[in-house]
């Protein structure tokens, strides 16, 4: 390819040069333009903050399209629910290390060594609980979907059942004991 040729190309943009009119338009309808007027940005921020709220929304709902990519997916469907279905310690883990923290202050060594005690079987619990769900998910998913990829799997499985149920995103679409197919 020639230099005249290798400018022309990476010149073109694929699209004709809007007309001034369009591009001053463009400008004024946008919230950060100096030219637009206060009615106009607070129009705009609504609409904007309607459009945050409804996707959000549907990103809690489940929508896959409202979905990021690490969420999309049969797989990563089946992954949330069969998490969602059971519970577990690790879910709770956040508000065990709550409570051992308040056990600590008390100057009791005895008290002081259980609590101890107990947050550090609350993390081996989760991450044994971890390690097996990851393992179970890898299987079912081999199972189930067998030309997806397995990668990242166990981790999602893992993160998604140490959250707090109320506080997982996507929001659970199943009930605690369910069958999930």
């Amino acid at each position: 390819m020639s230099k005249a040729e290798e400018k022309k190309s990476v010149g073109k943009k694929g699209k004709p040069t809007p007309k001034r009119k369009e591009a001053e338009a463009k400008t004024k309808s946008s919230i950060l333009s100096p030219n637009a007027s206060s009615f106009d940005k607070k129009k705009l921020k609504a609409q904007s903050r309607a459009r945050r709220l409804e996707s959000r929304a549907a990103f809690m709902r489940g929508e896959e399209s409202a979905l990021p990519p690490r969420d999309r997916g049969p797989a990563k469907r089946f992954i949330r629910n069969y998490v969602d279905s059971r519970r577990t310690i690790s879910e709770y883990f956040l508000v065990l290390i709550m409570f051992v923290l308040f056990l600590t202050i008390i100057p009791n060594p005895t008290i002081q060594i259980f609590a101890i005690a107990v947050m550090y079987s609350a993390m081996l619990y989760a991450a044994v609980d971890g390690f097996l769900l990851a393992r179970r998910m890898k299987k079912l998913i081999t199972l189930k979907y067998p030309g997806e990829s397995l990668r990242g799997v166990g981790m999602y499985a893992w993160l998604r059942s140490t959250q707090m149920r109320r506080l997982r995103a996507p929001a659970p679409q199943v009930k605690v004991g369910e069958k999930v197919h």
